[in-house]
């Protein structure tokens, strides 16, 4: 790999200087369009506003904190200063051809610096280190100061945003790679670049959503949420699949999936060699998934306790229907699961718990207790400001949401595509998971105001009596259905210290059981692939720190370790004498009504919102 840029050593001909002076007009005119688009952007909407007051509030009390701390304030101007220091004599005898090594190197899982420059170029290699030590600095003056948890937390996600937007890697001019790449087209990529941004922005609905795979590569129903079934039921908020069966036999307990309505339901189901829908259908379950509608504003006044009724209640309903059984297995995900916690919980204040035999939470919060970097966004005047837009718009526009999600990782899922798109004009890859990524759901005012205020603000759920559903007040406590938790050890939206404290709620039995990576790649985890392994504990003791220290490691996928649960404890009954002849979409009291995977599925906010016209 070569080394930095470097000034051509001949004048450039009138060819070149052309092409250049084409290229710095095209820039301008591309630039002049970018200004326009911004301005037209300028005024925030009231939950963006709170944010931004909400981080400046909170510097502005650091400030305070260090002001008040003069040997702090002392210690960090004195490294700065040493720092400072060190770093000039290391280039000057870098300038003078001396090997030397560097004071500060990158983390070995930041991919911001791996091009060779930044180690063998005097020029980049001072850069990259300033702003590594810089990085070091304002990350220890945080740790030091003496403020409340909660302002260290904020000031630390705000902090880290503004240092890793500041880094020499998201500019032209301080990113080896991309000034050879504006050197080798002539500045053809930035061009092309500027033309992607403002492509992105338009299509944007707060901040902007970077273009992160090749859409056009992907299609629902096509190569991505392919496995075989039937719509069988829908109703205003959901759809309900019965996917075909390959099994001669089924057990006779139907499975209901309930999935989350943030993003579609197709992460369960993105392609056959990953997908846990196939995989639960091979083992011989009736499978049947809901499939959440992507609400406008006609939505607007649709409650936790609607997605409640219209949806698993319902589908349980129609689940009888189809197959004549009065009880089913729940398997949920994320908010799905937070919403089938509630939904067994109202079952059993109404006396009918017995409807569902038992219940599966992946990657669920029920205690909200640490909601991780997600609640930087969550305080009281956060959550006004988007209680706020959304009586307005009677919405929160799925796309902010996703920006929101993606600065938790910015590093990887905002400034590497930045980098990429706009700066080398690079077309972004074909990638199924990102695809699923940017193909977001709107979020109705009447749930997700309640939702944000009774669950992270206020921490109800797990209150006897502390949310009341239709009338009925629920009590998780009540709870006497089987249960199995499984999360994950690196998840950093349903953080398994927090999902941990669900599982010692019921009073039923309960298995936790903990995968290995994240939020995605730890539930959706083939056994094929015999990736990350999980972690078992027979004894459930009071705080998950004692949990981890009795927990035995396993290789490979927790999937088998589910199956085994539901098949050894009579969940679904192995018996050949009690399976059933496989069932097929349609052959009971509910007839087909499309090919899965439906409508819902395939409404693209921008279509749900009249931006574009619909294609279902």
């Amino acid at each position: 790999m070569q080394s930095g840029w470097k000034m051509p050593s001949q004048p450039l001909s009138q060819q070149d200087m052309e092409a250049w002076k084409a290229q710095l007009d095209d820039i301008s005119e591309q630039y002049k369009g970018l200004l326009e688009d911004l301005l037209s952007r300028m005024a925030p909407s009231e939950a963006a506003d709170s944010v931004y007051s909400d981080m400046r509030e909170s510097f502005e009390a650091a400030a305070r904190s260090l002001m008040s701390n003069p040997n702090l304030l002392w210690q960090t101007q004195s490294r700065l200063m040493q720092d400072q220091w060190l770093l000039w004599q290391q280039g000057v005898r870098a300038m003078a051809g001396e090997q030397v090594a560097p004071l500060v190197t990158p983390p070995k899982n930041d991919r911001r610096f791996k091009d060779e420059a930044w180690t063998t170029d005097p020029y980049y290699m001072a850069i990259m280190q300033q702003y590594l030590l810089f990085s070091q600095m304002v990350e220890e003056l945080i740790n030091d100061l003496d403020v409340d948890p909660t302002l260290k937390r904020n000031l630390t996600f705000y902090a880290r945003q503004l240092v890793n937007a500041m880094s020499p890697t998201n500019f032209v001019s301080t990113n080896p790679e991309v000034m050879r790449r504006t050197l080798e087209t002539k500045g053809q990529n930035l061009v092309d670049g500027l033309t992607r941004l403002r492509e992105d922005l338009a299509n944007s609905a707060e901040g902007i959503n970077v273009r992160m795979t090749d859409r056009s590569a992907f299609g629902v129903g096509e190569n991505i949420a392919v496995t075989p079934g039937s719509v069988v039921y829908e109703n205003e908020l959901i759809q309900l699949i019965q996917y075909t069966p390959t099994t001669e036999n089924t057990f006779k307990t139907p499975l209901l999936i309930v999935p989350p309505w943030i993003n579609k339901y197709y992460i369960l189901d993105l392609r056959q060699d990953n997908s846990l829908v196939k995989w639960l259908v091979d083992q011989g379950h009736t499978v049947f998934l809901i499939s959440w509608r992507n609400p406008g504003p006609e939505q607007r006044d649709i409650t936790w306790a609607d997605y409640m009724q219209m949806g698993p209640i319902s589908a349980m309903e129609a689940i009888e229907q189809a197959c004549g059984e009065k009880s089913v297995n729940l398997l949920s995900y994320c908010v799905g699961g937070t919403l089938t916690a509630s939904t067994v919980a109202y079952l059993t204040s109404t006396r009918r718990g017995r409807k569902v035999k038992s219940v599966t939470y992946m990657a669920t919060l029920q205690d909200f207790r640490d909601p991780g970097d997600i609640g930087v966004f969550l305080n009281e005047r956060v959550v006004q400001g988007i209680e706020q837009t959304m009586q307005m718009k009677g919405y929160l526009d799925g796309r902010s949401m996703a920006y929101t999600f993606n600065l938790l990782r910015e590093n990887d899922l905002f400034w590497s595509f930045y980098i990429n798109n706009y700066l080398k004009g690079e077309t972004p890859a074909a990638f199924d998971l990102l695809y699923w990524n940017t193909d977001g759901t709107n979020l109705t005012a009447g749930t997700h105001a309640w939702y944000l205020r009774h669950m992270y603000l206020e921490n109800r759920l797990v209150e006897p009596g502390g949310i009341e559903l239709d009338g009925v007040k629920i009590d998780l406590r009540k709870v006497s259905t089987p249960s199995y938790f499984v999360s994950t050890k690196e998840d950093h939206i349903a953080k398994w210290n927090s999902t941990y404290y669900g599982a010692l709620l019921p009073k039923g039995p309960v298995t936790f059981v903990l995968g290995g990576s994240g939020h995605i790649a730890g539930i959706v985890n083939p056994p094929h692939k015999n990736k990350y392994g999980y972690w078992t504990n027979d004894t459930l003791p009071e705080t998950h720190e004692e949990w981890m220290e009795g927990a035995t490691f396993n290789e490979g996928s927790w999937w088998p370790h589910w199956q085994a649960w539901m098949t050894d404890n009579g969940y679904v009954d192995t018996d050949p004498k009690k399976l059933v002849p496989a069932r097929q979409p349609g052959e009971g009291e509910l007839t087909v009504i499309e090919p899965a995977p439906g409508r819902y599925v395939r409404m693209t906010i921008p279509e749900v919102l009249g931006e574009i016209p619909s294609s279902t």
